[in-house]
């Protein structure tokens, strides 16, 4: 019997991320946790037994990007000019941010949103993949000193909130990204890329 009930869970949980999947790409953030249930054929108790807070939700539908853009910021730790590999990957997540339905949502700090026993378990894993590339760009001195990884998500998932309703959202969010690394300085936007990395 109680195989039997592991097994129904587990059919629960790939139906209800399945419809949730479908249902972010659609609606983004503020997919509808009820409309979820209701498509997935389950109780909302049944979504909120696997899916507690809508970061959760979230964190769920978003994990092959953070594991996708994990996996690029180890490839770029080692490789060539550590400010351009730091600024090629920040350019990805504000890029992912953009594209992906409900991934800058998940990745931001909101306290209020975040689960109170896990913390935002999106970010603390691209914080822990990305800091090697961030060391290597400070120890060459192309980062600000006191810059964290945290700063720098904070920073993109700000740029693609605020550019989610733009007539073209990923133009506008690469366009601000560039304003963002070259600085507001006539001096230091006609450098472009030899100055230090301001965030």
């Amino acid at each position: 019997m109680a195989d039997s009930r592991r097994a129904d869970a587990r059919r629960n949980h790939t139906r209800i991320l399945a419809v949730a999947e479908a249902e972010v790409a659609t609606r983004g953030a503020a997919a509808s946790l009820e409309q979820i249930a209701r498509t997935a054929g389950v109780g909302s108790a049944t979504v909120r037994r696997h899916f507690p807070t809508r970061r959760a939700l979230l964190e769920a539908v978003s994990r092959r990007r953070i594991e996708a853009l994990c996996a690029r910021a180890r490839d770029l730790a080692e490789r060539g000019d550590s400010r351009e590999a730091l600024l090629e990957w920040l350019g990805e997540v504000v890029g992912y941010c953009v594209t992906a339905a409900g991934l800058a949502t998940a990745l931001s700090y909101d306290a209020a949103g975040a689960d109170p026993a896990h913390g935002n378990a999106c970010s603390a894993a691209l914080e822990e993949a990305a800091e090697p590339l961030l060391e290597r760009a400070a120890r060459d001195g192309a980062v600000t000193e006191g810059v964290t990884v945290e700063d720098l998500i904070t920073l993109s998932v700000g740029i693609a909130l605020a550019t989610e309703h733009h007539r073209d959202p990923a133009a506008r969010a690469d366009e601000l990204f560039r304003l963002t690394v070259a600085g507001l300085s006539p001096e230091r936007a006609r450098r472009g890329s030899q100055g230090p990395l301001k965030a």
